[in-house]
């Protein structure tokens, strides 16, 4: 998930160990290997193909409109258990999910209760991605390291393996990075990103890094079949040339891409304000292929289009789970592949449909 500050305020915009697979009514059974986990650009850091996305838990203003509750608490400890029982240990969160900036319990703080909880019953490696927010009156590279003890702090952790720039600040970025390198170089993160930058961001950000002998890993953007704006900008190229990984935030479109709304069932909340009843008629046909496909697989149009994202090459798809269900389908987008024809029939088709409906690419 990503946002963007602006002088209004803020404005969203936007793995067990063998392998085994088995199709029950488009919902799949998947176990990832941990050979199977890939590296964050070049760093040392390695992690599941697959993560999941924090940013709904404690949320109230965005994901959860009727509130947060113990029904929803639960519900999100079950996601991360089954996240960690079909092998996908990557989590990413962020100081701004919840708590005093979005909702009702920060994020941070949940991820870190359930990560204590899991490893009080085993022994498990849970890879923790977490992101410092460029506010305007946060200065200088000493804001970041102050934010992310913080950050440790909610997450009751000593440190995390991904830090990242939310997004570029209004002013002082040139800070921020440092601040990204003295929080390596004090061992407080393994490893740091960016999060929807640019690419001539992206390139300044590398290479004040590379002075000081610090790879920077990724850089988390929105990435989806229907909104492909790194593939147009720059952004995917430079991160496939600079060797830094694209973490997608909203790969299936924030459900777009389930196939679960239709034009007489469009989603509530600011995601009906995108896609509107006219919107979706026209997404039909694509859905209506996705799930074609899937059927040929065995798959659900979930993983279908999540498993579109992993067959570009250097994405980490980021999906956000409520629940166990969603978490145990997410891990079925991996351990099978679209064929390159499929690939390319996909991407055209979806193309078609963004010329037809006119989206404002922006706005998602």
């Amino acid at each position: 998930m990503a946002l963007q500050l602006s002088s209004a305020g803020f404005c969203v915009f936007r793995g067990r160990r063998a392998l085994t697979t088995r199709a029950v009514a488009s919902e799949n059974v998947t176990t990832l290997k941990e050979e199977d986990k890939v590296r964050l650009g070049s760093s040392d850091v390695k992690v599941s193909k697959l993560g999941l996305g924090a940013w709904s838990w404690g949320d109230t203003s965005y994901w959860n409109d009727s509130g947060w509750d113990d029904r929803k608490l639960k519900a999100a400890k079950a996601a991360f258990d089954a996240s960690i029982d079909g092998g996908i240990t990557f989590f990413d969160t962020a100081e701004v999910y919840g708590g005093a900036f979005m909702g009702a319990v920060n994020s941070e703080t949940l991820l870190g209760r359930f990560i204590k909880e899991r490893k009080q019953k085993e022994s498990v490696e849970v890879a923790v991605a977490t992101k410092f927010a460029a506010l305007p009156w946060r200065f200088g590279q000493g804001s970041v390291l102050s934010a992310l003890k913080n950050s440790l702090s909610r997450l009751g952790l000593s440190a995390v393996d991904l830090y990242q720039l939310h997004w570029p600040g209004v002013w002082g970025n040139e800070g921020y990075i440092d601040g990204l390198g003295d929080a390596v170089e004090q061992g407080l993160v393994k490893a740091v990103g960016v999060s929807n930058y640019n690419e001539k961001r992206l390139r300044d950000a590398y290479n004040q890094l590379k002075r000081r002998g610090i790879p920077l890993a990724a850089n988390q953007v929105n990435y989806s079949l229907i909104y492909r704006i790194p593939e147009e900008n720059g952004v995917k190229a430079a991160c496939d040339e600079l060797g830094i990984t694209l973490i997608a935030y909203s790969p299936i479109a924030q459900g777009i891409l389930t196939g679960k709304y239709t034009p007489e069932k469009p989603p509530a909340g600011p995601r009906g304000q995108i896609y509107t009843p006219e919107v979706l008629k026209e997404l039909q046909p694509l859905l209506a292929r996705i799930k074609e496909i899937g059927r040929s697989y065995g798959k659900s149009p979930t993983q279908v289009a999540l498993n579109w994202l992993t067959c570009q090459e250097n994405v980490v798809p980021i999906p956000g789970a409520k629940n166990a269900e969603q978490a145990k389908e997410f891990v079925g987008a991996l351990g099978w592949r679209l064929t390159d024809q499929e690939v390319e029939e996909l991407r055209s088709l979806a193309s078609k449909t963004r010329q037809a409906v006119g989206l404002r690419l922006d706005r998602l």
